[in-house]
């Protein structure tokens, strides 16, 4: 070994410094056998509510005078009723928006003539595709909103009643 600063110091065996990773060698026949992997664990969330208490032993439920029976059938009726008002809702604007998204696309298709329009360099067919269906989208939405804001009020006043 020299004394020179400059000389770098000897590597040790493997060319490597610093914390040597784990060298994986075959197994031999005088290496003990490998010990299983520990067992499998299942691992869930906590549950609450019915599915929780139905696991357990049962419950007895005291009612008396005042306390809520649950939904009656006058509440589930109103609950389907709303259900069914919000889905058909639902159905007319989506497939609103989808006929008049095609008459845009018709109207881009058998009007070749908007192809020749320039706007701002822009053919008028690809700002109508572009622009023109958000609007659209947009007012459906809106549309959408209110009608269903309404269907809840009317579902609200009736189980007020109820």
């Amino acid at each position: 070994m020299s004394d020179d600063p400059r000389d770098p110091a000897p590597l040790p065996p493997g060319g490597r410094v610093g914390r040597e990773a784990p060298v994986s060698r075959p197994p031999s026949a005088d290496d003990p056998a490998p010990s299983p992997p520990p067992p499998r664990v299942r691992i869930t969330a906590p549950r609450n509510g019915p599915a929780a208490t139905s696991d357990r032993r049962p419950v007895a439920r005291l009612r008396g005078p005042g306390t809520d029976t649950g939904p009656t059938d006058i509440q589930s009726v109103y609950v389907r009723s709303l259900i069914r008002s919000q889905l058909r809702l639902a159905l007319i604007c989506a497939s609103g928006f989808v006929v008049a998204t095609v008459v845009f696309v018709g109207v881009v298709v058998f009007a070749p003539a908007l192809d020749d329009v320039l706007v701002a360099g822009v053919p008028v067919s690809w700002l109508l595709l572009g622009f023109g269906v958000y609007p659209l989208a947009v007012t459906v939405a809106a549309l959408y909103v209110r009608a269903a804001s309404r269907n809840e009020a009317r579902y609200r006043s009736l189980a007020e009643d109820a």
